[in-house]
């Protein structure tokens, strides 16, 4: 079987590592089987080497394949849905312990990153940015909801002093975060999966699992081989497909687009992002941006339901790009891409448990670099008998998309445009 390469993207023509691991032939056993290495596979995988298992992990293409090879590489905190929406709908004791969560996961990777010797251009800080009053009205509540939570390393920006960070004439203010960042996304989840294989764990790549069967030993069938473990890991998110049916049913692969620029010169940075930091604005349909360690902007957005070709990809983010930036105009365009991430009815993650020894996590719906971090250090938790923290997540409703694989589409694709529409005019 032919193993299905990475996107032409500006991560891929940059990575570190460029080895193809072997697909699994023949029978393995472990302690745990994660399917699939992305950030929640890996995060997963190492923090359970760590405390000593034997991990095996099920890769059906390429290490970072799906979104955590194509993101923005932006650490946002929290999720897609605040705590203030989380405790109005289940409970000021929900929200609290969700919320004494929400900042973990960049440090998390931050830890990581340090501990391993991660090579990925990691960089400190993040701005969320208002185009409008209202907009900057929301930041100046999610700094007082942020901070009631614990986090504190937060400046609310005028439309003056965003200027020192942004050089664009868009925003009307917005909300500096200390503790955020940005990275090469790429680079980090191949530096995990080093780390992995340097304390004993094993990643399969080329390695699609083609059957579940459950049992006190669970065991995962490849098209070439098969590995019996005690527990099972499904971290397939977005590309998981119909594998394990009920999980396909309750979210919806959706996309974003990304375009990376030529290397810019040292003065056209400065000018765009005085102080490096990475940005997404406050729109529902954001945009989103940051620089690269050699000097490329990179710039993303949108969500659309289906693949598309580069030169689309370009024709849909470029204008974006240069109403933010009117000096760019001339600039090329080398790399453009797309990549899907999980949406879920709720846009909360849906952690969970099938039978006693399968646990999943998946569904960040856009927030998924610091939170898959987080999940991978509760289902270590869980696994090891200390479940209270994967409990809170596993105990929130998750429900099925309505009108089935034939509604959820267009019906998800009317909310975003209404939503677009608000954006538009500005209410």
């Amino acid at each position: 079987m032919t193993t299905q390469q990475h996107t032409a993207s500006y991560y891929a023509a940059s990575a570190n590592d460029t080895r193809q691991r072997p697909s699994l032939t023949g029978d393995a056993t472990a302690d745990i089987c994660v399917i699939g290495a992305g950030f929640t596979g890996l995060s997963s995988a190492l923090h359970l080497a760590e405390q000593g298992y034997k991990v095996i992990v099920l890769e059906a293409s390429r290490i970072g394949f799906g979104a955590s090879g194509r993101n923005g590489g932006q650490i946002v905190h929290s999720y897609s849905r605040d705590m203030d929406f989380i405790e109005k709908h289940y409970g000021q004791d929900t929200a609290n312990a969700m919320g004494a969560m929400a900042f973990e996961g960049g440090q998390i990777i931050r830890d990581f990153v340090k501990r391993y010797d991660i090579r990925c251009d990691l960089k400190d800080g993040g701005i969320f940015a208002a185009c409008t009053g209202a907009q900057l009205d929301e930041m100046a509540s999610k700094k007082r909801l942020w901070e009631r939570h614990g986090h504190e390393q937060l400046e609310l920006l005028d439309a003056s002093s965003i200027r020192q960070y942004i050089g664009s004439d868009r925003y009307t203010g917005g909300l500096l975060d200390k503790s955020g960042g940005h990275f090469h996304p790429l680079n980090l989840v191949l530096g995990e999966a080093a780390a992995l294989e340097s304390l004993g764990g094993v990643i399969y790549e080329g390695s699609k699992v083609v059957r579940v069967e459950q049992g006190d030993k669970v065991r995962l069938h490849t098209e070439q081989g098969c590995v019996s473990a005690n527990h099972v890991v499904v971290a397939g998110n977005a590309y998981l497909g119909g594998l394990i049916p009920q999980l396909a049913q309750k979210s919806m692969p959706c996309g974003s687009q990304v375009l990376a620029t030529e290397p810019l010169s040292q003065e056209v940075q400065q000018a765009l992002l005085p102080q490096d930091q990475c940005v997404e604005d406050c729109n529902y349909l954001l945009d989103y941006y940051r620089l690269t360690g050699d000097g490329r902007l990179i710039y993303g957005g949108g969500v659309t339901y289906g693949a598309r070709e580069p030169g689309k990809i370009e024709q849909l983010i470029r204008p974006n790009m240069l109403k933010t930036f009117p000096e760019l105009a001339g600039v090329k365009v080398d790399f453009a891409w797309s990549g899907n991430f999980l949406l879920t009815l709720m846009r909360l993650p849906q952690f969970g448990r099938i039978g006693s020894n399968i646990y999943y996590a998946q569904g960040y719906s856009g927030h998924g670099i610091a939170s898959s971090h987080l999940a991978g250090r509760l289902i270590c938790d869980a696994i090891r008998g200390q479940s209270g923290r994967f409990d809170v997540f596993a105990g929130l409703p998750q429900y099925n998309f309505p009108g089935g694989r034939l509604l959820r589409v267009p019906l998800t694709a009317m909310g975003a445009w209404y939503y677009s529409l608000r954006d538009r005019l500005g209410v």
